[in-house]
């Protein structure tokens, strides 16, 4: 099957999609975009958030045949030509990124809570980023992290 779709703002089409594909599989190996992560394979972890016509969702979940004429946003998509987006220098700013391997589905959720609520609260941040998994950096980093993004973008006029 041939998927067709707009991902991080450019159309994509792919070719010879197998219908049990997932679109975490066709995003990481057959576009080149290795931002989301296969971790859990079953939802738990968040590795793997992704905006699916705007709405954040675990790309391993998705069948990528519901990819077909849809909207994706990646970890990826979130930076532009000028560099990276705020959220993404908050978590390195702010010591958040350790191994790295939660860091790409973290950064999406904490920049759907922010689209959401702009000054949000240490249990709003728990509660937005329950889903994600993080092994390493005990939480408290990151939400320095989320903190640290809501100032900023709210200095520099607004929400994400």
């Amino acid at each position: 099957m041939r998927i067709v779709a707009t991902v991080n703002g450019e159309t994509h089409e792919v070719d010879d999609v197998w219908e049990g594909e997932s679109l975490l599989y066709v995003l990481r190996e057959r576009m080149g975009l290795p931002g989301s992560k296969n971790a859990c394979e079953q939802g738990e972890c968040g590795s793997c958030t992704v905006y699916l016509d705007g709405v954040a969702a675990c790309a391993c979940l998705v069948a990528a045949g519901q990819a077909q004429g849809r909207d994706i946003l990646t970890v990826e998509g979130l930076a532009d030509d000028l560099g990276l987006h705020p959220i993404q220098q908050a978590f390195i700013d702010a010591g958040a990124v350790q191994c790295g391997f939660c860091t790409p589905g973290l950064i999406v959720a904490a920049h759907d809570l922010l689209r959401r609520d702009p000054d949000p609260d240490d249990p709003e941040i728990r509660e937005s980023l329950a889903g994600n998994l993080c092994r390493c950096t005990g939480y408290e980093k990151i939400l320095d992290a989320v903190h640290l993004a809501a100032v900023r973008m709210s200095s520099a006029g607004g929400p994400p």
